[in-house]
């Protein structure tokens, strides 16, 4: 065997174990969801995570031990990619091995180079959505009523623990769909087909699929839970695409779903979807290095059929990142800073580590997914020239210039939101103001109870999607609730008390929140009507009681109104 094929297949067994290994963690997700072990549902979630770099890390260092890297000439690499792509015929996860492939060169070649000639730049293959849809889809008779539907249905997703009450549950589902639904749309349903793999995340587990009809085609999702007795119980039919594009929001956990086909998954999802994009869906299943591989993609094609060009992002400059974007494209890119203002006690590392947290966290809808990326490079011609000389001020460290192009030896990339404090001061319908002032007040109490201290909580600090939810997204003074000591302001007539105060590093005073998180005093006023409870140091003392239990909070991605037990 020659050396490109010994090599070749080495990555290809790296892959396949960690593949393997992936799944082993995930198909447990049944289990704990059955006996709700939920410390043990979130343990699992950061294991995942780090599958991949490990996995990395080991068939590196056995390709080293293989093979003198850096004595092989550039045919050598473009021979080791061709035997790898005839490795993958049949595979079924052959879009994933490319991605791993591409981190394995990459970590060869300290990612100096993206050459498409020994690395998988483009995909080697179209990917044909539908070539393996069977093995991934259950679909069920319509042919009767709606009651027998429902009842093969929970029939066929067995799990080994009793419904609390399935005849309640299944005339909920009657009820439900037969308000969304009228006798003429009933009749015409031609198919109703679900995914087989049950979509696992913290306390809930979902059956994703869709109704058909000659017209039209309705998502349908139903939403399990179980009970304090460890009892199973339906707790929403979904039929609404913006529920479903919720559920698969950029700031929520990845989803634990066993599967062989990935690629026929998200085909079906993005059928389901067509506005998010398939990188998107990929990144909410977990594969998140592959997702970014697609992302990647999907840049390069934006890039080369729109002509704009990179300026900084709108909204205030930040002390710690610097932030631009391209107008047409729907993500910001954050750079650190070489140096930070006075105010900030912070370093780069913990800026690192800051991010990291939050991506091993549960991020409840709050927080936004970020994907970090080294040597990320731009046309140079496409960015503004000023941008490139705030950069070159701001983040030398970080920044290479050729003739060509800007290349970012380190940035994060993550989705693209309007600043809650541009947002307030545009909208003049106070409404809407009053909505995105509660949003900000949830978001914050619902991160707290994440076990995530937010830090810095001014409003420039947050975003609002076009749906009117509110998420967070600058993490560089997050910690865990356990770091931090909340307390009383002392009571006194001097305006000056807190000076005369012992001050500890982590010692946080709410009642001062009041005069930071919002400017203006009538939203000010609005925030300590609708959460006033955020400026007392009770309320922060409670959380943080209760996050020290390891008591894992439910937070549900769908509106309390959707729910059958409020009914």
């Amino acid at each position: 065997m020659k050396l490109p094929d010994k090599v070749a297949y080495q990555i290809l067994n790296g892959f396949d174990k960690s593949f393997r290994w992936y799944s082993r963690i995930t198909r447990g997700a049944q289990s704990r969801f059955e006996q709700g072990q939920w410390a043990a549902t979130h343990q699992a979630v950061k294991e995942r995570i780090t599958i991949y770099e490990q996995s990395l890390s080991d068939i590196v260092s056995e390709i080293y031990q293989l093979i003198h890297v850096h004595q092989q000439n550039h045919q050598f690499w473009v021979d080791l990619k061709s035997r790898f792509t005839r490795l993958l015929d049949n595979h079924p996860q052959f879009e994933l091995a490319e991605t791993f492939f591409n981190s394995v060169i990459g970590r060869v070649f300290k990612h100096q180079h993206i050459d498409d000639q020994i690395m998988y730049v483009l995909p080697s293959r179209c990917f044909l959505s539908g070539a393996d849809r069977q093995k991934v889809l259950n679909s069920f008779d319509t042919t009767g009523t709606v009651r027998a539907m429902h009842e093969a249905i929970l029939a066929t997703y067995r799990f080994n623990i009793e419904y609390e009450n399935k005849e309640r549950d299944l005339e909920f589902m009657d009820i439900a769909l037969r308000k969304r639904l009228s006798r003429a749309q009933l009749a015409s349903v031609k198919a109703v087909e679900l995914l087989k793999p049950v979509f696992y995340r913290s306390k809930a587990a979902y059956l994703v699929g869709r109704i058909c009809m000659p017209d039209e085609t309705v998502p349908f999702v139903i939403a399990l839970q179980t009970n304090e007795n460890h009892q199973l119980f339906v707790d929403a039919l979904l039929t609404e695409r913006m529920d479903l594009s919720v559920i698969f929001g950029f700031a929520r956990s990845y989803f634990m779903a066993d599967t062989l086909y990935p690629g026929e998954v998200v085909s079906f999802l993005h059928e389901l979807l067509p506005h998010k994009k398939q990188f998107e869906l990929y990144m909410s299943l977990g594969f998140y290095k592959h997702g970014k591989t697609v992302f990647y993609r999907n840049f390069l094609q934006h890039l080369s059929r729109s002509d704009d060009r990179f300026e900084s992002a709108p909204g205030t400059k930040g002390l710690v990142m610097a932030v631009f974007h391209l107008p047409s494209y729907g993500v910001v890119f954050k750079i650190i800073k070489d140096e930070f203002a006075e105010s900030k006690k912070i370093t780069r590392d913990h800026v690192k580590e800051c991010y990291r947290l939050v991506k091993t966290s549960d991020r409840v809808g709050r927080m936004a997914d970020t994907h970090e990326y080294v040597n990320f490079r731009l046309p140079r011609k496409r960015v503004c020239p000023a941008l490139i000389d705030e950069l070159l001020d701001t983040c030398q460290s970080s920044i290479e210039l050729t003739e060509e192009e800007v290349i970012i030896k380190h940035l994060y990339i993550e989705r693209k939101m309007t600043p809650l404090n541009l947002y307030l001061q545009q909208e003049q319908d106070p409404e809407k103001q009053r909505h995105a002032i509660d949003e900000l007040g949830l978001c914050i109490k619902q991160i707290a109870m994440a076990n995530i201290f937010p830090g810095d909580m001014l409003h420039k600090n947050f975003g609002i999607t076009k749906s009117g939810r509110v998420i967070f997204y600058d993490y560089d003074e997050i910690c865990l609730m356990s770091e931090r000591q909340f307390r009383a302001l002392p009571t006194s007539d001097d305006p000056f008390a807190i000076d005369t105060l012992s001050v500890g590093p982590n010692d946080v005073f709410p009642e001062q929140f009041e005069h930071f998180i919002v400017g203006k005093k009538v939203f000010k006023e609005l925030l300590k009507a609708l959460h006033g409870d955020l400026m007392t140091p009770a309320y922060w003392r409670k959380v943080q009681a209760m996050t020290k239990t390891g008591t894992i909070q439910d937070f549900t991605p769908y509106p309390a109104s959707h729910r059958f037990q409020q009914r």
